[in-house]
């Protein structure tokens, strides 16, 4: 909480400075949010220390439940966001200020617009073991199946393909940071919630980083378009869908504008069966499978899950809340 006023104080004096323009901060009904007054108008305020790839959509998803229960527009007030994150946050309708003094905020008559203010990027702080690759792997393992919990660590290590003594550490921080309760008899996973939260976001700025291959394209352009038409399982049994493919086969709610495949095959290989060329700025990503599929086609749904989470789009976030209730509410 101290460190959440330092950055509005931050804020506040960045603001006058640069604009001579005052903001008035004042509680919310909602516990970790603020209520933001500049000039006449009112914004819900939520406060991060850094926006990041992993975090920006469960952010934004925080932001868009904050602004419906106050009924308010929404003010991001970050001490680091990166510019690129923060362009998208505004195409997706959400005002920012950031501790250096960036902003882009936009509401009735109000537009304030300050750019090329130099950030420091906060210091890198060393994560647990078990948010790091090793621990992300394991983790997935717990969330796929929470009855993984009761494996012997040999099985565990097997099952997530990480060494034998990496289990046993990293199990011991889950049960330090009170993710794991063990009794007697066994152990059961807690605070299930915060779990999926944190492994998500680790997910999607450790390993899945790690995992990317290649962007590609269709040579075919109808392929697009008929791309469940492609079949992905009789080329590789280890070669399917993630993403917004995957999550329209899942729920048949989201019509894929841009196409995930995890695989264990080279980018040549990928290419060539299904008629793609390497493209830089290509709607097609490649990516390391890096766990034993359980269904044919797709991959798991709290992959899909982060998947979408990972993209920040609005209508990516409606479909991940729809898995979420739906495959994964036994992680609510």
């Amino acid at each position: 909480m101290k460190s959440e006023v330092s950055i509005l104080e931050e804020v506040q004096s960045k603001l006058f400075d640069n604009k001579g323009i005052s903001i008035v901060f004042s509680n919310s009904k909602r516990v970790n949010n603020s209520i933001a007054k500049i000039k006449n108008e009112r914004f819900v305020v939520d406060v991060k220390p850094e926006i990041t790839q992993g975090n920006k959509g469960i952010v934004l998803r925080q932001l868009k439940e904050a602004s419906r229960e106050e009924n308010l527009p929404i003010l991001l007030i970050a001490k680091y966001i990166p510019s690129a994150i923060a362009k998208s946050f505004v195409e997706d309708g959400v005002s920012y200020i950031d501790a250096a003094g960036n902003c882009n905020i936009r509401q009735n008559s109000l537009l304030l617009i300050i750019e090329g203010k130099k950030v420091e990027r906060l210091p890198k702080t060393n994560q647990p073991r078990a948010f790091q690759e090793a621990g992300i792997k394991l983790i997935f393992c717990l969330l796929v199946n929470t009855d993984n919990i009761d494996k012997s660590f040999r099985e565990l290590s097997e099952l997530s393909q990480i060494a034998l003594g990496s289990v046993s550490t990293i199990i011991q921080e889950l049960v330090d940071l009170k993710f794991i309760l063990k009794t007697k008899n066994k152990k059961v996973l807690k605070n299930k919630p915060e779990l999926l939260q944190r492994w998500v976001i680790a997910y999607n700025d450790v390993l899945r980083p790690k995992l990317f291959i290649k962007k590609m394209s269709f040579i075919n352009k109808s392929d697009y378009a008929n791309w469940n038409n492609l079949d992905l399982f009789s080329f590789s049994e280890k070669t399917l869908w993630g993403g917004e493919c995957a999550a329209s086969i899942l729920t048949k709610s989201i019509t894929p504008a841009n196409y995930t495949i995890y695989t264990d095959q080279t980018w040549q290989s990928v290419g060539k069966t299904l008629k793609l060329i390497p493209d830089e700025d290509g709607k097609v990503e490649l990516l390391r499978l890096f766990n034993r599929p359980e269904e044919e086609h797709i991959v798991s749904p709290l992959l899909i899950y982060a998947d979408l989470m990972n993209s920040g789009e609005s209508r990516n976030l409606e479909t991940a809340e729809i898995i979420l209730n739906n495959e994964l509410q036994y992680l609510k």
